[in-house]
């Protein structure tokens, strides 16, 4: 069987991503630990309290020789639109989870709203990159 273990979203400063992630949406480190011999490559991943199964990356943009300085600055600004990956969240309560994060500091995009298939709201990380938070209707 194979099962989805890690997600990646580019972050352009791994520290403040992870403040963000565990202190305003209240999740867990998985792994931090820096590499030396990578160039001090750093491997950090956060996940949902509860589902220790799965993870996302908080990945640095790299530089040379893995991207060149070029494709580096296109995903940055990619990042910063909101346009290089999406994170979905889901919850038994879309608007209480809304009020919640809103009281930490999350600042939303999108207020919760009916849709086809549930209610959705979304914010966005420090880097830029989107997160749908959903309350999904039953089918």
């Amino acid at each position: 069987m194979i099962r989805i273990a890690n997600a990646q979203l580019w972050v352009h400063d791994q520290n403040e991503a992870l403040g963000f992630y565990t202190q305003k949406l209240g999740m867990e480190v998985r792994a931090d630990v820096t590499l030396p011999e990578l160039g001090n490559f750093r491997w950090l991943t956060v996940g949902p309290a509860g589902q220790p199964d799965v993870a996302i990356a908080l990945m640095a943009v790299p530089g040379p020789p893995v991207m060149d300085d070029e494709t580096a600055e296109q995903v940055r600004t990619l990042t910063a639109k909101g346009f290089a990956g999406t994170v979905f969240l889901t919850t038994d309560d879309c608007r209480a989870a809304y009020e919640e994060l809103k009281g930490r500091g999350v600042e939303f995009v999108e207020q919760p709203e009916e849709r086809p298939y549930g209610i959705d709201a979304s914010f966005r990380d420090p880097s830029g990159n989107h997160i749908r938070l959903t309350e999904p209707r039953e089918l």
